[in-house]
């Protein structure tokens, strides 16, 4: 069998299956099995595929029928130009998550110059951090600011620091805790707090897609109203925040108005609104000051 002909026969199991992107996924899948890059598949097409690389193709593809996401499958998945290693434990770091550390990025450049000059350590806190992806990108792209992130599970965590260990110097990395929201954290003043909390309403989780069902329920449950874990954030982030500082939290559209009522009465000023890259609502944030 040639290249070309493994992936005709992908393509054809993956449209079967009723998989959407079967062309995409099957040159994913391939390119990994063959561990060369994708585009070079097509130069390659007919040369001959080894039959142990045919045998590992065909278990990634049976893999993908049985409703697995490409990134556990290859164990990688890109975000804000970085590849991030992730498996079951975490969530699949996506593109409209970039919004959530656009915008951080932004309110931190509003007043970081000042605070360097006046020694002062900026402090950002990332809840629910999972691989570590919003953390990671945020040190990676602002390296003077000092990153921690928290998240509930201890596998979890683990991938979160394989990711800080590949793609941050060591001397230069996040400090990682363990526990419930700011139960973990060991100081307080954060100029800025941010999260992808779980948001989902608990009855909705069954009506998502099977990939994204078999991703951590921890990470997607956001319980009856889908804002349990948001509400908690809310109240708890000004005891951790520095007068002035930020809380931004990633959302859905539809929960937006409830968040900014919460945030309003918990005394939050300025709150806005952030669009994600299909111009949807996706992140909601505001300044608590005393």
């Amino acid at each position: 069998m040639t290249i070309q002909e493994a992936v005709s026969f992908g393509n054809t199991k993956l449209k079967t299956a009723g998989i959407e992107t079967f062309s995409l996924d099957t040159s994913l899948l391939l390119s990994h099995a063959l561990k060369i890059n994708r585009t070079l598949l097509y130069a390659k097409g007919q040369e001959l595929l080894p039959e142990e690389s045919f045998a590992v193709f065909h278990k990634l593809i049976e893999r993908r029928i049985n409703g697995e996401c490409i990134a556990y499958i290859t164990e990688k998945k890109e975000f804000r130009g970085l590849e991030f290693f992730v498996n079951s434990s975490v969530l699949v770091p996506r593109p409209d998550t970039e919004t959530l550390v656009e915008t951080a990025l932004i309110k931190l450049a509003e007043n970081i110059e000042s605070k360097v000059r006046g020694q002062r350590i900026i402090r950002v806190l990332d809840l629910c951090t999972g691989s570590g992806a919003v953390a990671i990108a945020l040190k990676y792209e602002m390296p003077e600011i000092e990153v921690f992130a928290i998240d509930i599970c201890a596998d979890a965590l683990e991938v979160a620091k394989i990711n800080a260990e590949r793609l941050l110097p060591a001397k230069n990395s996040v400090h990682f805790y363990q526990g419930d929201l700011f139960d973990a954290l060991p100081s307080a003043n954060c100029s800025l707090i941010i999260s992808n909390p779980p948001y989902i309403p608990t009855d909705e989780i069954k009506k998502l897609s099977i990939e994204v069902q078999n991703e951590p329920r921890l990470a997607l449950d956001g319980g009856e109203s889908g804002l349990e874990v948001i509400k908690r954030i809310i109240e708890s982030a000004p005891l951790y925040l520095e007068n002035g500082g930020i809380l931004l939290l990633e959302a859905d559209t539809q929960q937006m108005q409830d968040i900014a009522i919460l945030l309003d009465k918990r005394g939050f000023k300025d709150i806005e609104l952030y669009k994600d890259l299909g111009g949807h609502d996706r992140v909601i944030g505001g300044k608590y000051e005393i």
